[in-house]
């Protein structure tokens, strides 16, 4: 509630602000009223050029120019001061009203007033400044650039795809770590993770503005890592996390508490959102079902496909290099093997993501025709290290679930079976306590036989479907957590091979 009467005021204040400085201007009050001419009298005032009504035409742009009309606003009125504009900068919807309601502040005229001179420090200082405000506003609201650093997505995101974000997508989230250092994620740079960015203290609650959509299936999503909020007994960089400790039994750690980052501070990944709030999802023999129903699988995707060469007839080199010739990255092609098969050697097996129009070049390659690819069955194999970590569980990557994806609203009756489940929603995303005594669940201290989820879910899953850690290992997304929709690769590098990827410039990142 109280971001929305912050967002109020800021219209408020900014109209309120004009309508006065308007009036000392030489100008009708009333102007400041009209959408769009508000601005065009707002530059005459300032007594900028023609070019000013293009840049607010730019979005991300037009936040700077808006930015920077308050400044000149101050000009006008012969307010120089590095502090001042630093404070007009920061909160135009004070200071504009302030401007224009002080009995002191006279405004001249940019046509017939020579303008102010300020040194060469002052000009660089202000440049500087003015940059990195406007910047940490259009990068915490708008959109912000990300880079694709692991083949999770591949072959439809690609490690080196350069991506822009739209915070606006899904509605910008407020920054809940206000006094950090600009531009910086959670640590210093050269410090080897180990010194944070940010101070602790003080964390403002979530809240989220109105977005221009929600959350769809198939878009690609940029979140903070879930499990991110739990790393135990460890520096910064140390990654070993809550899931990491249930796995391995290490009741050590599990006794003795975690590393814990603020919200928005945590990690940043991106994967595709698969499964939405309310739906049942299961995987079946590789194939995603939601609520029962088979969905689309991305076009791109890589699935690992296995054959065995004869390592004398067709060397390790020469398998690498068809791989190459692919274009696999790097990452997956050294984690492909060779992996020897008999006590001699002679045989060696090879599993390699590959997408159908890899897996097509392969099958008529030289080393494709001498071979025979078939699917990995090692995707099939049961793994304890799935969500949620069931004693017993029967699961794999390629046959999971059915796990129901909890929705805002939506009531879970507790038992041994859904505390395994929405344990974590409970307690580290929705921040209760919940303890079990003699056969009884008591929630912040009360009795209950049953939670009511205060936040929408959702699951996340790579397109690299045998080669991500998603949601199949850690669970949900909540909804506090997402950032945003990737919108386009604006330019991608293959950092292995260092050549650019032309054909993947302004690609639609959610293609599926």
């Amino acid at each position: 509630m109280i971001y929305d009467i912050l967002l109020i005021l800021y219209f408020v204040g900014t109209i309120a602000g004009l309508w006065f400085v308007f009036g000392k201007a030489g100008e009708k009050p009333w102007k400041a009223l009209v959408p769009v001419y508000n601005i065009v009298v707002w530059i005459k005032v300032c007594g900028k050029s023609w070019k000013w009504y293009i840049y607010f035409l730019v979005p991300a742009l037009n936040i700077f120019t808006f930015l920077l009309l308050v400044v000149e606003t101050a000009k006008v009125f012969r307010r120089t001061g590095f502090w001042e504009q630093l404070a007009a900068v920061l909160v135009p919807w004070v200071y504009l009203p302030w401007l224009g309601l002080s009995k002191g502040m006279v405004y001249h005229d940019p046509k017939t007033d020579p303008p102010q001179k300020v040194g060469e420090v002052r000009d660089w200082l202000d440049a500087i400044v003015f940059a990195i405000v406007a910047a940490v506003i259009i990068r915490g609201f708008t959109c912000e650039l990300y880079n694709i650093p692991s083949s999770s997505m591949e072959g439809s995101l690609m490690t080196g795809d350069y991506l822009l974000v739209s915070k606006l997508a899904y509605g910008p989230r407020v920054i809940m770590t206000p006094l950090a250092i600009p531009l910086v994620h959670n640590t210093i740079p050269g410090t080897g993770e180990k010194v944070e960015s940010y101070l602790r203290w003080p964390q403002l609650p979530y809240h989220r503005y109105p977005g221009l959509s929600h959350v769809k299936r198939f878009d690609a999503v940029v979140f903070n890592f879930p499990e991110g909020d739990t790393t135990l007994n460890a520096s910064p960089g140390n990654l070993y996390t809550y899931y990491d400790a249930v796995r391995h039994n290490d009741q050590n750690l599990l006794r003795d508490g975690w590393f814990v980052r603020p919200l928005d501070k945590r990690s940043n990944y991106i994967k595709r959102c698969i499964g939405l709030p309310g739906e049942t999802l299961q995987i079946v023999n590789h194939q995603v079902l939601i609520d029962g129903k088979p969905i689309a699988t991305p076009k791109e995707a890589q699935t690992t496909y296995s054959f065995v060469t004869n390592s004398r007839g067709i060397p390790p080199q020469y398998v690498m290099q068809e791989l190459d010739r692919l274009g696999l990255s790097y990452q997956d092609i050294e984690n492909a093997g060779p992996y020897a098969v008999d006590d001699g050697g002679v045989l060696t097996a090879y599993n390699v993501p590959l997408t159908h129009r890899q897996l097509y070049g392969l099958e008529n390659s030289e080393l494709g025709r001498q071979t025979s690819v078939v699917m990995d069955t090692a995707a099939a194999t049961l793994n304890t290290d799935l969500f949620p970590h069931r004693e017993g569980q029967q699961q794999s990557v390629d046959n999971f679930g059915p796990v129901h994806i909890p929705a805002k609203g939506e009531v879970i009756e507790l038992n041994d079976s859904t505390l395994a489940t929405y344990l974590r929603v409970i307690t580290a995303y929705e921040h209760n306590t919940l303890e079990v005594k003699d056969g009884k669940y008591y929630i912040n201290g009360k009795e209950t036989k049953s939670y009511t989820v205060q936040q929408d879910y959702y699951w996340m899953m790579g397109d690299n479907r045998h080669h991500s850690q998603d949601s199949r290992y850690w669970g949900f997304v909540p909804e506090d957590h997402i950032v945003g929709k990737a919108k386009w690769v604006l330019f991608s590098r293959d950092k292995d091979r260092g050549t650019f990827r032309k054909g993947r410039w302004f690609k639609d990142a959610c293609a599926y």
